[in-house]
């Protein structure tokens, strides 16, 4: 599917109507592999590469079965196209951005996507909607079984599966949820959040995982080791800590609305304002906004949309999705524009891209 068509459609994991799903936008399960008999990509030569992402490309096409599979070649894609895939949580930005003989299969309606050849030989990963890291870890398992089957990977009895970086060895499993905690975030009380998380070495982040910062009060909880943890431990520690967490959100949201109304209708109601009027808004402050539109429509404060749609305008105003709607490249203050000429349209239900 060319890359415009898959941009006028949006991941299944983004429809809000998950366990949890006033506080948990998704949970996901993702495995690293190595192939055995190649070495690392850290060490692999050019020829190498391309050797593995030909046998990668053909394992995993044949152990997915799903009809709306699709490989991306990421070599050969233009950078605003393979932004795109990033910005959909489907690729890393590293992969992204990376260079060589790599690419992405995607499927099941955006909730599999399989990286060839980022900083492992596989980075294969399922997301679901809502609170379900034990569903996303048993689709990524059957998945993983079948590639196994024609394609060993590197494994060692002592140590488990082998991966090229040392925090990744072992089950090579990394399970997180993407959480949005306003309430926390408005009362400055993250910091317990991360306490309770590090406890049981998981690791707070940003919207887009290592390395980023939290925009629009979204975060990623997911665990820090691998290394003599099996699957089943790190998700019963996942089920421990998230639960939680969300529980705490809400006990705050509450205290919040209850105590101190005036100030959160203010804080919705402004932003519902703005985002209906606008001319120009920065990514930033779209995801700002957003946010403030979601825990509204949580409260109770805003009807006549949808969590759905809320949640998919927070991919849908990212830069590369707007150059694709727009057509044509886009610079900054283009995009500003744009971007508030669009959610205009979709909160006033005259835009359909969303896929709605």
């Amino acid at each position: 599917m060319p890359i415009d068509r898959f941009c006028q459609r949006i991941g299944s994991w983004l429809s809000g109507d998950g366990p949890e799903g006033d506080v948990v936008i998704s949970s996901r399960a993702r495995v690293a592999r190595n192939i055995a008999g190649h070495r690392f990509l850290t060490r692999a030569s050019e020829q190498e590469r391309r050797e593995l992402a030909a046998i990668l490309r053909r394992a995993v096409e044949g152990a997915v079965s799903a009809q709306d599979k699709e490989y991306f070649d990421l070599e050969q894609m233009d950078p605003l196209d393979r932004q795109v895939l990033m910005e959909r949580h489907l690729i890393s930005r590293e992969h992204a951005e990376g260079e060589g003989a790599r690419g992405a299969l995607v499927a099941f309606g955006e909730m599999l996507s399989i990286m060839v050849n980022e900083e492992d030989h596989l980075r294969m990963q399922a997301l679901q909607r809502g609170l379900a890291a034990e569903v996303a870890w048993e689709q990524i398992s059957h998945v993983d079984d079948a590639v196994e089957k024609d394609t060993p990977y590197a494994f060692d009895a002592d140590y488990g599966y082998l991966t090229a970086c040392p925090t990744n060895v072992g089950t090579g499993l990394r399970v997180s949820v993407m959480l949005h905690l306003p309430a926390l975030t408005m009362t400055r009380e993250l910091q317990r959040v991360f306490t309770a998380a590090a406890k049981i070495d998981f690791i707070v982040r940003g919207l887009y995982g290592e390395g980023t910062q939290a925009h629009g009060d979204f975060y990623q909880v997911s665990n820090q080791k691998t290394l003599g943890r099996p699957e089943k431990e790190i998700l019963d520690n996942l089920n421990t800590v998230i639960p939680q967490i969300v529980a705490y959100e809400r006990r705050v949201r509450s205290a919040l609305f209850k105590e101190h109304r005036r100030q959160v209708e203010d804080r919705v109601w402004r932003a519902w304002g703005i985002l209906q009027n606008a001319r120009m808004i920065s990514s930033e402050e779209a995801l700002h906004l957003l946010s403030q539109l979601r825990l509204g429509f949580n409260l109770g404060l805003i009807t006549g949309i949808s969590t759905s749609l809320i949640n998919r305008l927070f991919i849908m105003t990212r830069p590369a999705h707007l150059q694709k709607l727009a057509g044509r490249a886009l610079e900054a203050q283009e995009r500003d524009a744009f971007r508030a000429d669009y959610i205009r349209r979709c909160l006033a239900g005259e835009e359909t891209a969303v896929g709605e």
